[in-house]
């Protein structure tokens, strides 16, 4: 498109983020959500998604805002009714199409959602649309279904995205692709697949309009955090340069990071509760994985610091995470009694022994296991075969 930078921004899904801290943040976080949002929204005309707003309650009823906003956004939907009109007489089939883009673009920008999906699709079946202009449009329902957060839809425009990259899409939007990919795996809790993503296009991100560099890092980040080996997240996250030149805009991600790296679990605790507050809290995207990450990450600190001791005391323990003895020795008893943990824990003398489980011996067990049931079958399909 000639006007790609545009169409891809719209709508500004900062928006939405700034709509989920307004609603789930701390007082400081709200009220500077709040701020972005009365922002965007007299920026772009958005009179529908402020009456939406509105409606919900997250913002106070301003007639005359609402007033100023619907006249605004009437008056361009004229203004793009005219260019469409202009298109048709004097221009052919791919400026049609554009101007009529052009139109659907702004439908989302000021909130329009159903109108601006309808708009998309009519264009996406043309037979004159060509595939970059496909690709395009759906890049422009994509964002629409993050913006407003439509889960099935969301699934198949990337199916349909990937079918079309398939046919001859440029590097450009085959790597926005893996980035919107990267953090729909997130919202997921397909963390590996999300860590995979992150890793391949880190160095290569190129998609301010779906988050800035230090979000999409921190995403990425705390994916890689719950399911990457501990080597790999030093040389592939921590070390990174793309991540080391972010990294002042996410303290916390780092500080939790570095300080697990380095075995100071004290730091690793109270890094962990400000990337909770920080980012958890307020993501549209991991707030609802925000329990399983921190017990994630906390399950990871005090199976690292057991791997290094046959047995060690509770109070050693609580001293290193900085914690009482009542919760390590709750925390563990938890996550021992759940699987996740192989120690075992002596009340009486208040230690916490290590019990490694043997692989080798899991591995041999289960070998034997899959060799019954394969002479099992053996034999079950020779006494056919005799019949």
């Amino acid at each position: 498109m000639s006007d790609g930078a545009v169409f891809a921004k719209k709508p500004e899904l900062a928006l939405a983020q700034s709509k989920f801290a307004a609603l789930n943040g701390t007082p400081q976080q709200r009220e500077e959500a709040l701020r972005k949002l009365l922002e965007g929204i007299k920026q772009d005309k958005m009179a529908a998604f402020h009456a939406q707003l509105v409606a919900e309650g997250v913002l106070e009823k301003n007639a005359a805002l609402q007033k100023e906003l619907n006249a605004a956004s009437e008056a361009e939907l004229v203004n793009l009714g005219k260019k469409v009109e202009e298109a048709k007489e004097e221009q052919g089939d791919l400026e049609q199409n554009e101007s009529c883009i052009h139109r659907a673009v702004f439908l989302a920008q000021i909130g329009e959602e159903e109108k601006a999906h309808a708009a998309y699709e009519e264009i996406l079946q043309r037979a004159t649309t060509t595939l970059n202009q496909k690709l395009d449009i759906v890049f422009g329902k994509l964002r629409l279904a993050l913006f407003y957060y439509k889960p099935q839809v969301i699934q198949k425009e990337i199916k349909r995205a990937h079918e079309l990259v398939d046919k001859g899409g440029d590097w450009d939007r085959r790597n926005r692709l893996k980035a919107i990919e990267c953090i729909w795996y997130c919202s997921q809790r397909q963390f590996k697949e999300a860590s995979t993503l992150f890793i391949e296009c880190l160095s290569t991100y190129a998609s301010p309009e779906l988050m800035s560099m230090s979000e999409f890092v921190c995403h990425g980040a705390l994916a890689c955090a719950v399911v990457m080996p501990r080597s790999e997240i030093k040389k592939k996250v921590i070390d990174a340069p793309e991540v080391v030149e972010v990294v002042g805009a996410i303290p916390n991600v780092d500080k939790m990071l570095r300080s697990l790296y380095d075995c100071r679990y004290a730091d690793f605790f109270v890094a962990l509760a400000g990337v909770e507050t920080d980012h958890l809290n307020v993501s549209r995207y991991l707030f609802v994985h925000r329990r399983f990450l921190t017990r994630e990450m906390r399950i990871r600190s005090y199976a690292q610091l057991l791997e290094s001791y046959l047995s060690l005391t509770i109070k050693s323990m609580a001293d290193a995470f900085g914690v009482t003895q009542v919760f390590i020795d709750e925390e563990l008893s938890r996550f021992v009694a759940a699987g996740r943990l192989h120690c075992v824990i002596d009340k009486v003398g208040g230690i916490v022994i290590t019990n490694r489980p043997d692989t080798k011996n899991a591995q041999y067990q289960g070998m034997i296991k899959q060799g019954d049931l394969l002479l099992n079958r053996i034999q079950k399909l020779s006494g056919i075969i005799s019949m």
